[in-house]
C-alpha cells in the first residue's frame, strides 16, 4: 500500500469511526432528554439498556472500540500532518491557514476523551459495581435519582458544559473533514452539510441544557 493510499485509508477509518460515534451520541442524547420530561420513561429506557444482552455484550464493546480507534487515528493523522507541513513548526502560522477548531482537533479530542473518562467513572463504573461486584438485585426505579445526583455539584456541571462546547467545535469541523474524506460531493452535499452544522450545535447545546436543568431543579 502506497503512502498516499495509506493516508486516505486512515482518513476514511477516522471518518467512519467518527460518524459511528455521532450516531451513538444522538441515541444517548435522545435517551437523556427523557429525564427532563418523565422520570418513569427515563427509568424504563435506562433499565432496558442496562440489562439488555445485545447492548451490554455487543453494542458496548463496539462503542468502546470505536472511541479507541477514532482517538488513535486522530493522533496518527495529526503527526502525519505535522510531518507534511512545508514549513517548520516554529514558523507555522496556524491562524493564517485554518480556523481554531481545525487547528486544535487533537486538543479538543483529548479534552473530550478526558471527559469520557469522567463520565464513565460517574455512570458506567458505578453501574458495573452495582450489577457485577455488589450483585444488587434489579431496581428499575433507581436510574433517575442516580443521574440527577451527579449534577448537584457546580464544578462537575461546569466541566460538562466546557466539554460539550468543545464537542460542538470538534463536531463542526469533524463533519466537514469526514465528508471530504468520504468524497461526498454531490447534489445532496449542501443539505447534508447544513444538517451536520445544525447537529454540531443542537446536540451539544441539548446536553448542556440537560445538565443545567437537573442542576437547578434538583
Amino acid at each position: 500500500m502506497s503512502g498516499r493510499t495509506s493516508s486516505i485509508a486512515r482518513k476514511v477509518v477516522m471518518a467512519l469511526s467518527g460518524l459511528f460515534l455521532v450516531l451513538f451520541l444522538a441515541m444517548h442524547f435522545s435517551m437523556n432528554l427523557t429525564s427532563v420530561f418523565s422520570e418513569d420513561v427515563f427509568n424504563q429506557i435506562s433499565h432496558f439498556m442496562g440489562y439488555n444482552p445485545l447492548v451490554q455484550l455487543l453494542m458496548q464493546p463496539v462503542l468502546i472500540a470505536g472511541v479507541i480507534v477514532h482517538f488513535v487515528m486522530g493522533i496518527v493523522l495529526e503527526l502525519q500532518n505535522k510531518k507534511a507541513r512545508p514549513v517548520g513548526y516554529k514558523n507555522y502560522n496556524g491562524g493564517a491557514n485554518a480556523a481554531w477548531a481545525s487547528r486544535n482537533m487533537i486538543l479538543s479530542g483529548a479534552v473530550i476523551l478526558a471527559f469520557l473518562v469522567l463520565h464513565m467513572s460517574d455512570f458506567w463504573l458505578p453501574e458495573m459495581v452495582y450489577k457485577y461486584v455488589a450483585a444488587h438485585p434489579e431496581d428499575p426505579t433507581r436510574y433517575y435519582h442516580e443521574t440527577v445526583e451527579k449534577f448537584h455539584h457546580p464544578v462537575r456541571v461546569g466541566l460538562y458544559v466546557v466539554s460539550f462546547v468543545l464537542l460542538g467545535l470538534h463536531l463542526y469541523h469533524g463533519f466537514a473533514s469526514s465528508f471530504q474524506s468520504m468524497g461526498w460531493n454531490n447534489k445532496y452535499s449542501k443539505a447534508l452539510t447544513g444538517f451536520a452544522k445544525a447537529y454540531a450545535i443542537v446536540i451539544p447545546l441539548g446536553f448542556i441544557f440537560i445538565a443545567l436543568f437537573h442542576h437547578f431543579n434538583s
